[in-house]
């Protein structure tokens, strides 16, 4: 802000006010004195008394008027440097320049407790930073470094002071910098290579447009999470193996020591025959098994294409027995989906409810309905609810003799395929179960 240049201060303003109200005074009485007939002598005493009467009672007028913003010029001065322990004097009266400096000790006040939660916050910010395993890199609009935090230069294997100011080339961050709001990439750094996920935002400083890259290490996640995989997949591969395995051993034994006996029984055909038999159902288990797992590890992608959700809701009822599926109509919608995966995801829920409904002959109502964004598609049955709700989705788990426990895992793929998902609940009220199939509508 420009100032003007003024010829007299403020308080010299002030004071050539008073004078010039008080000299007409003084005037006057010299001229009544004169007039008296008073003494020369005595005109001059009695002049000079008044004249330094109104000099110093001009000079208390200017150093009254200037005392107070002298004190507020200190007090903002000291406020603008960041000293906020400098405070006015007020006295009691409840004059406006008492009100002023009051105010202004309440600002300095309010002031001084802000910059102290700034620096507690400041310092929690920084340990944070210190302590998060996550690198963090803040550059200007030069895309020059002007913030590390100590994981970041973990990761660039240079002290922070040694790359702060260096450019994103220069550090190797130009692809990380330039991918996607929230991607993945295998990249390899002075300080480490792996999978990195990438997230980078944009933010202001000083009205400047800054970047901040934010890089979090996934090897060592993905690798727990596929270890995990790994021993959930061989326990229930082995649990599955044991049970097929363990009867055909004990059979082929038992078959073995039957065939090389000296004298066979007379029965020894049907025994024979009953083992292979029982060989062979467990033989076909198995294949079922590994069949389902494969069929579950190969899902392709979904091929959307505007599908007409009624008759393909009709298609499926018909594919089951007449009376089981009751079907509750409403307004029709067009869906951006695979018709062939969401017809399978329903086909395996209608079968899950009729299972559970088992030889009752209760009917499965199946529905839907739009809610926001969303087509929810229900399969409800009468059955006897859930037992065991926490391992629904968990692959290969089932309570149903000879089931594969893949359905609900294969529905699951196929809803988040598509970005929905797939719910299964006990009905409140009434016996029986919901699952809720969602999928978006555009």
């Amino acid at each position: 802000m420009k100032v003007r240049p003024r010829l007299l201060s403020h308080e010299n303003s002030l004071a050539l006010a008073a004078l010039a109200g008080a000299a007409p005074a003084v005037a006057a009485a010299v001229w009544l004195m004169h007039r008296a007939g008073l003494a020369g002598v005595q005109q001059i005493v009695v002049a000079t008394i008044l004249a330094g009467s109104c000099l110093i009672a001009v000079a208390w007028v200017r150093r009254k008027a200037a005392y107070p913003w002298r004190t507020m010029a200190s007090m903002l001065e000291s406020v603008r440097l960041g000293d906020y322990a400098v405070r006015a004097r007020v006295h009691g009266d409840r004059d406006p320049v008492s009100e002023a400096l009051t105010e202004l000790n309440l600002l300095g006040d309010a002031l001084r407790d802000r910059r102290l939660e700034t620096l507690e916050v400041n310092a929690l910010l920084q340990k944070v930073l210190e302590e998060i395993d996550v690198a963090l890199f803040a550059f200007d609009e030069a895309s020059n470094l002007r913030l590390v935090n100590p994981a970041g230069a973990r990761l660039l294997a240079e002290p922070a002071a040694a790359v702060t100011g260096r450019g994103a080339d220069e550090l190797g961050l130009r692809p990380l910098l330039e991918a996607g709001a929230a991607a993945v990439m295998e990249c390899v750094l002075p300080g480490g290579a792996g999978r990195w996920r990438v997230r980078h935002t944009t933010f202001r400083e000083s009205g400047r447009p800054h970047e901040l890259l934010v890089i979090s290490d996934l090897t060592r996640e993905l690798r727990e999470e596929e270890l995990q995989a790994w021993q959930r997949l061989v326990r229930v591969l082995g649990h599955e193996l044991n049970n097929s395995l363990t009867p055909i051993q004990s059979i082929a034994r038992s078959l073995d020591t039957l065939v090389r006996s000296d004298a066979l029984p007379p029965d020894w055909r049907d025994d024979v025959l009953q083992g292979l038999t029982v060989i062979a159902s467990r033989s076909d288990a198995l294949a079922r098994f590994v069949s389902s797992y494969a069929r579950l590890a190969r899902l392709p992608a979904p091929e959307r294409r505007r599908t007409e959700l009624e008759p393909l809701l009709r298609g499926v009822a018909a594919m089951f027995p007449s009376g089981r599926i009751e079907l509750a109509t409403r307004e029709n919608v067009t869906l951006n989906a695979d018709p062939d995966q969401i017809e399978q995801a329903l086909i395996n829920l209608i079968q899950n409810a009729l299972d559970a409904v088992g030889p009752t002959g209760a009917a499965v109502r199946l529905s839907w309905r739009c809610v926001r964004q969303w087509v929810e598609i229900s399969v409800e049955d009468e059955g006897l609810g859930l037992a065991n709700p926490a391992n629904l989705f968990v692959p290969f788990f089932t309570t149903r003799a000879g089931g594969s426990g893949v359905g609900l895992v294969l529905c699951r793929k196929i809803a988040e395929g598509h970005g929905g998902t797939v719910t299964l609940e006990n009905r409140v009220p009434g016996p029986g179960c919901i699952a809720i199939l969602r999928i978006p509508w555009a």
